[in-house]
C-alpha cells in the first residue's frame, strides 16, 4: 500500500455474483458490489435493528479475481480488506463524474454464520500433503503425521 491510500475492511454480503473479464493484455478482472449493513441492539424494544445499507463497488485483479469468480457467488458473506480509490472521468457530454471504489488485496468468506470448505493452492498447484496447504513431504527434516500439530 502507497503512502496517503486509505485503507479499508468491509463484512458483508455479494449483492450478485462476481463478473470476471480479462483485460486486452491478459490480466484477469473481478468487478462485484459488497452490501454492508450495520445493526444495533435497541433496548428499548428489545430488538436488533437493520442500520442503512451501504454498497461497495469492488474489483480484483488477477489470481485473485479468478478465485473470486471461482469462489464467491451472489448471497455469500465475505470479509474483505482493500483500498478506497477514487475513479474521474468525463462523460461523451463533457459532464466530470466520479465514483469511490474499492481494489481488493484480500478477500475471504465468513464463518461467522455458515461453514466453508478450504481447497488450498499455493502458487495454482495443492501442497505436497494433497489439499492440505500446511503439510510437509515424509522426508523432511522433522517427522509429521496428519495428526501433528502444526509448528508454530
Amino acid at each position: 500500500m502507497s503512502f496517503g491510500e486509505t485503507p479499508i475492511t468491509l463484512v458483508g454480503n455479494l449483492t450478485d455474483d462476481p463478473e470476471l473479464k480479462f483485460t486486452e493484455g491478459g490480466a484477469a478482472l473481478a468487478k462485484f458490489t459488497i452490501a454492508v449493513t450495520p445493526r444495533t441492539f435497541d433496548r428499548t424494544s428489545n430488538a436488533w435493528k437493520d442500520g442503512t445499507t451501504a454498497f461497495y463497488r469492488c474489483a480484483a485483479w488477477r489470481t485473485l479475481a479468478e478465485h473470486v469468480a471461482d469462489s464467491l457467488k451472489k448471497g455469500s458473506r465475505v470479509v474483505a480488506n482493500g483500498r478506497m480509490r477514487q475513479h474521474d472521468w468525463t462523460t461523451d457530454q463533457n459532464e466530470k463524474r466520479s465514483m469511490l471504489a474499492v481494489e481488493i488485496d484480500d478477500i475471504g468468506a465468513s464463518v461467522r454464520f455458515t461453514t466453508v470448505t478450504i481447497n488450498a493452492k499455493r502458487n495454482g498447484q495443492n501442497g505436497p500433503g494433497g489439499n492440505d496447504p500446511w503439510a510437509t513431504d515424509s522426508g523432511s527434516a522433522g517427522t509429521s503425521t496428519a495428526d501433528a500439530e502444526p509448528p508454530f
